[in-house]
Order: C-alpha cells, then structure tokens, then sequence
C-alpha cells in the first residue's frame, strides 16, 4: 500500500513539474510546491525613520498600525455618506483605511484632500467640478490623484525574491488597484519577501498577500515624511 502511495506522488508531481505552466492557479502552486523548502528571502529595510509626532515610532509605522487597527477591530465594510465626512469607527470601506491610518501619525489627510480639490478641482474629475468634503476624501480616484502629485510614485510591479524590486516595496506605501480599491503594505512579508496588504472589502477589513490581488496595480506610492524639527 505505502509503495503504491508513493508511486502515485512521484506522478503527481512530474505531471506538476511539467504541466504548472499551463495552470491558472501557478503561483499558489509555486508557493506551496516549488517555494516550501526554500530558506526565507530577507528584504532590506528602507522606510523613512521619522517620527514627528515624538511617541517613539516612525510616522510610517504609525500608520501602518493605524491600519491594522481596522483589522484587528474587523471594521464592517459598509459603504455610506456621512455628514461630516467621517464614519462611524466602527465601519467603512477601503479608503478609510488609508485616512485612519494617516490620523495615527497625525496628518489629517482629509484636510489635505479636500484643500487641494479646492485649489485644482480641475484635476480631479471624480469631483465633477462639485466638491463635497462629505465624500471626496474617502473616494479612490481622488486619494489616486492627491498621492501621485505628493507622494514618491513607485514601481508596479512585484517579484518574488527579487532584491531590487521588493525594496521598493516597503511598511505604509499606498496600492491603487485599477480605479476602485486602495490598501497600504503591511510591515510583514513571506518568506519569498511578497508584502501583505492592509485592506478593506466585504465582510471586513483583513490582510491579503500582495500577490494574491487579481486587480492590476494601477499605482504605487510612498508618502514623503519630512522631519519638522
């Protein structure tokens, strides 16, 4: 019986070996057949040290916590307009991941969003030339737009345990996936140094490895931090 057992997956993996490129699920079956007894691949540290809010932590990781805040609190994805702006803590959808995490290291990105709307709503055509601070903060188009004039715009591409591009891909960067959906990379990779990705989307807000998105990444980008002091 354990002879023919091991005969049986001895074919199934050649018929793995030779036939994996030609399967959709290839990089699940990369990670977990070709990857499982590869040493972890360890990617260089390269996130601003800043910490102008003086608790001890670099702003970047503040907002990473922030972040993952929404998930350890399973905020519900619950897609609203709220007077005011702000939902509930309770609730909310991907893009209040975003400005909730900001809020941790004291930016207040709404401010920011909606003055720069204000002063070049011509550039953001989801505003259609009526801006409401109810909702334009929270609208992924419009965080798209404020990032790729005042963040460092990055690459879009990932590739696993390769040194030059996952060092490009470090804790607080925002991901604009096509035009409706937004996270911010995690401070914690797989061993083939793939980020994961804080996020919001139905039931709640959860960690996904950045590889496992099937949208195409529309932008990359890392806020600059400058040191007031």
């Amino acid at each position: 019986m354990k002879k023919k057992l091991v005969i049986l997956l001895i074919i199934v993996s050649l018929i793995l070996i030779f036939t994996y490129k030609y399967i959709p699920f290839k990089a699940i079956i990369d990670e977990f057949v070709f990857n499982i007894f590869k040493p972890k691949f360890i990617v260089s540290e390269n996130f601003s040290k800043v910490d102008n809010n003086k608790n001890g932590v670099a702003d970047v990781l503040d907002i990473v916590n922030g972040a993952d805040k929404e998930v350890l609190n399973k905020t519900k994805y619950i897609s609203n307009y709220y007077s005011g702006g702000y939902p509930p803590d309770k609730e909310g959808v991907c893009t209040d991941v975003i400005w909730r995490g900001f809020k941790t290291a004291n930016i207040n990105l709404k401010d920011l969003i909606d003055q720069d709307i204000k002063s070049n709503i011509k550039l953001y055509p989801r505003v259609e030339g009526k801006p409401d601070p109810n909702i334009d903060f929270r609208r992924v188009p419009n965080q798209d737009v404020f990032f790729s004039r005042y963040a460092l715009s990055l690459t879009t591409k990932v590739k696993a345990r390769n040194s030059e591009n996952l060092k490009e891909w470090q804790p607080g960067d925002i991901v604009i996936f096509g035009q409706g959906h937004v996270g911010i990379i995690f401070d914690k990779r797989d061993k083939n140094g793939i980020p994961y990705v804080i996020h919001n989307i139905k039931p709640h807000a959860s960690i996904l490895k950045l590889s496992y998105f099937t949208t195409p990444i529309h932008g990359h980008y890392r806020w600059k931090f400058k040191n007031k002091t």
